[in-house]
């Protein structure tokens, strides 16, 4: 089963405009399916082969001569000094659709493009499958000011996908999702922190990362952090950031210049996969999801991954952030569509709506100087309601 990318698209425009096109996202997202479904007729080559490697590593001008024109070039960031070869290679030859490079280590990748092939190379991002995607069907585009166009509900239920996660080789091969999540621990998450930060203390690694799924959803404390896994602050910082850079977690940065609140400033985290994060928190069971202590966590990791995806996929940069005075009141995520006008959504993992849920809505859009007046409610069942100036949306309809 091949699940078709909506960057797939994007991809061929840009090989149409650029001599190399670069693909980052984590492992395992599909990146290497998407370069090869879309452009069939280019040569692969794999850096993840030790042979291949040593020879863009020690001879990369004879590498680039042997794929000069029309190749993929698998997890480039493996030789980082082919990068200076690549800008001299397209600088003698600039013919549109020539490479294309795929990483899954953001910060190396795009270090290396930013100092060597800036304005050569277009760049796109590939996470995990999105719903829409899974669903093959077009996508939800009520985030950016389009028609919300109302879609079917899906065959399985809610807590399927949040068990199971959103990794594309999960259900094109039918795998165990508890299997998959120990290898995908065990074989890319460690083998990148090694590769990055020369750890050798791989248990407090994974220790580490146990400790943060439970935070999922909940802004970031490094001092609490600290003192449950006896870490400096520093070590904390420096694996938080590799995480990031790997697209294991992301950060949503809080808003607070407006209105003259007293906001909260620390970051919340968020696991970018609910599959992985419900494998970090040790359900192993399907069953066990619905009334876990941790659901509106996991619910909330999903409706931000999905959104996410939803900006990456058109090939748009997410602008969110929350909102949360430090009297308690509290916006899930706020979509900065410019010019002041900050579009609020609530995250419920409830499957039955109740007023409550719309306090917060109603009180932010009502505070004085406010521009925007619509706001949105994501809840964990399945009808599409409208409430005054608030759209109601069931989980599977937010991508």
């Amino acid at each position: 089963m091949y699940f078709k990318r909506n960057l797939s698209k994007h991809l061929k425009h840009y090989l149409s405009k650029y001599p190399i096109v670069t693909i980052t996202g984590p492992r395992q997202s599909g990146k290497t399916t998407l370069a090869q479904k879309t452009c069939p007729d280019y040569d692969y080559v794999s850096l993840e082969d030790p042979d291949q490697k040593e020879y863009a590593i020690n001879d990369p001008r004879g590498f680039l001569e042997k794929y000069s024109n029309k190749v993929i070039i698998d997890e480039v960031q493996n030789a980082p000094d082919l990068f200076s070869y690549l800008q001299t290679n397209v600088d003698k030859d600039s013919r549109v659709g020539r490479f294309i490079l795929t990483g899954s280590q953001q910060f190396l990748l795009n270090a290396k493009i930013s100092q060597t092939l800036t304005g050569r190379a277009a760049r796109l991002t590939l996470l995990p499958l999105s719903f829409a995607e899974m669903q093959k069907r077009s996508y939800q585009k009520f985030w950016h000011d389009q028609k919300l166009e109302k879609v079917s509900k899906p065959k399985k239920s809610l807590y399927y996908y949040l068990f199971h996660g959103m990794y594309p080789r999960v259900y094109e091969h039918v795998l165990n999702p508890l299997q998959f999540y120990k290898d995908y621990i065990d074989t890319y998450v460690s083998r990148d922190l090694q590769q990055l930060l020369h750890v050798g203390d791989l248990r407090s690694f994974q220790n580490f990362l146990k400790m943060l799924a439970p935070r999922s959803g909940q802004p970031i404390n490094l001092t609490s952090l600290g003192n449950d896994l006896g870490l400096t602050h520093t070590t904390i910082k420096r694996w938080l950031s590799v995480l990031e850079a790997s697209y294991i977690i992301f950060f949503l940065e809080p808003y607070y210049n407006n209105f003259n609140k007293r906001l909260m400033k620390s970051p919340k985290i968020y696991f970018l996969d609910t599959g992985l994060l419900c494998h970090l928190l040790r359900i192993t069971k399907l069953d066990d999801m619905q009334f876990h202590p941790h659901i509106g966590g996991i619910f909330e990791t999903f409706v931000m991954s999905e959104l996410i995806k939803s900006y990456y996929n058109l090939n748009k940069m997410p602008s969110f952030y929350y909102w949360q005075e430090r009297s308690g009141n509290e916006i899930d995520v706020m979509i900065d569509k410019g010019n002041s006008y900050l579009f609020p959504i609530e995250i419920k993992s409830s499957q039955t709506i109740s007023e409550q849920f719309f306090i917060n809505l109603n009180d932010w859009l009502n505070i004085k100087n406010n521009k925007q007046k619509k706001g949105c409610l994501v809840y964990a069942g399945v009808e599409f309601q409208k409430r005054k100036n608030i759209q109601v949306m069931p989980w599977y309809a937010i991508s």
